[in-house]
């Protein structure tokens, strides 16, 4: 099936690209209003958008109505913070939770049941049970869509501080360790979630020879890809 990608309402469109863009992992914002009251809310179009300065993009549709900006983005465009938390197995019923629409003076935490814990730079909590949260400050918003008043909003954020439990931090070489399986948003309609809970490396040495065998001639590079489909590297090309 061949799909024109102008011929798709913004629904059959969002609809495909969740159920495609698959895995990806949930960004569970935390803001606070300018009259401080605490907002807690998933996105799952999240995403990493650079290293120097560390940056993370959120991008948000608005309420059910169509119309009203969710609370989220009106509390980010009104102080410029956020703290963005990582959910697990053990988050997920309180995530999907935290997704209902409920008036902008309902606190989210308290409406789940979820603890809350101080942040150091920004003013908004994080998630307490969250093993990675990052708080973020905003730096741009701009919007992305060709029908007025049906533009998505993008926030990107620069992350100033990481809380990481130690339990998940290798010190050595500062990754996480592979056993910390966050969620990742799954095909639409299901309103359920799926884990990450397989690891593929590649050995330096494979990718080495298939660089060298990359730069070979045409009888080196039919070689080098036979090789690759033996062992498994089916994924990589010259």
């Amino acid at each position: 099936m061949i799909l024109d990608a102008d011929a798709l309402d913004a629904t059959q469109t969002y609809k495909l690209l969740i159920a495609t863009v698959v895995p990806r992992a949930i960004g569970w914002i935390s803001t606070l209003s300018k009259d401080g009251i605490p907002n807690l809310a998933p996105f799952s179009f999240f995403t990493v958008v650079g290293r120097r300065p560390p940056l993370l993009s959120i991008s948000m549709q608005r309420k059910s109505d169509g119309v009203t900006l969710k609370d989220t983005l009106v509390n980010i465009r009104d102080t410029g913070e956020f703290v963005t938390n990582l959910v697990t197995v053990g988050t997920i019923d309180a995530m999907h939770r935290t997704a209902i629409e409920l008036p902008p003076e309902k606190d989210e935490f308290d409406a789940t049941g979820l603890e809350k814990a101080p942040s150091i730079v920004v003013k908004p909590p994080r998630v307490a049970v969250a093993p990675i949260s990052m708080e973020c400050v905003v730096h741009r918003i701009f919007t992305v869509g060709e029908i007025e008043g049906q533009e998505d909003h993008v926030v990107w954020g620069r992350v100033v501080r990481y809380h990481v439990r130690d339990d998940v931090w290798l010190e050595a070489d500062g990754s996480t360790r592979p056993s910390w399986r966050p969620s990742a948003d799954s095909p639409p309609s299901t309103r359920s979630s799926t884990t990450c809970s397989r690891r593929l490396s590649i050995a330096r040495s494979s990718k080495r020879r298939l660089r060298r065998e990359c730069t070979g001639s045409t009888a080196d590079r039919a070689n080098s890809l036979r090789s690759i489909r033996r062992t498994g590297l089916h994924q990589a090309a010259c």
